[in-house]
């Protein structure tokens, strides 16, 4: 089903194009190959259930299909986006964060890392995801496993997931550090920070 253009634009963040035909790649110019045998995802800091994940294990929880829009800071969005994966939320249940863990910083396994409020990781549609348009997700797109987050900039969404860290305080990512907003709410314009 093709939307008109009407219908494309009311799904537009401000200042943002649907790109054409194509899921442009981002990254820092470095693309681990982690086998599957060797993956792991690390959780831990203000939970009552540190975890360390193998592929088996992560294999394991209870996946979904969610589509969904997303917005890249330097303006290109792509509408219905078919992730599949772990909803966060039974991450989340797993590992219990304290009331005291406001923001979760993601490392990568390619040193990228970001960070986000806790909050925003029980929003619908956020993912662990480990396949795109029914296909296991490919290293371009973060692959084995990357996080999801629709509502936020595309990169909240952390490529080639190693670790995710539940802390009191906030601190910034590797973008963050480098002007751009901790909020990252494209429907805000939220792309730097202000001040």
């Amino acid at each position: 089903m093709s939307l008109s253009e009407d219908e494309i634009a009311l799904r537009l963040p401000p200042g943002q194009h649907a790109a054409k035909d194509k899921f442009p790649v981002l990254d820092l110019g470095i693309r681990p190959e982690i086998p599957l045998v060797d993956w792991r995802l690390e959780i831990g800091g203000l939970v009552e259930n540190p975890e360390t994940f193998d592929w088996e294990t992560f294999s394991e929880f209870p996946r979904v299909q969610a589509v969904s829009d997303f917005h890249c800071v330097t303006t290109w969005s792509v509408l219905d986006a078919d992730w599949g994966g772990v909803p966060f939320r039974e991450v989340l249940d797993r590992v219990r964060p304290k009331p005291e863990a406001r923001f979760v910083f993601f490392t990568s396994y390619d040193g990228y890392t970001t960070n986000v409020p806790a909050a925003s990781l029980r929003e619908e549609g956020v993912l662990l995801a480990d396949s795109l348009a029914g296909e296991p997700l490919p290293v371009r797109h973060g692959g084995p496993v990357r996080v999801v987050i629709p509502q936020l900039y595309g990169w909240k969404s952390a490529k080639f997931i190693k670790s995710i860290e539940f802390r009191a305080e906030d601190a910034p990512g590797y973008w963050e550090k480098r002007g751009y907003s901790d909020t990252a709410d494209p429907w805000k314009e939220e792309r730097f920070r202000k001040g």
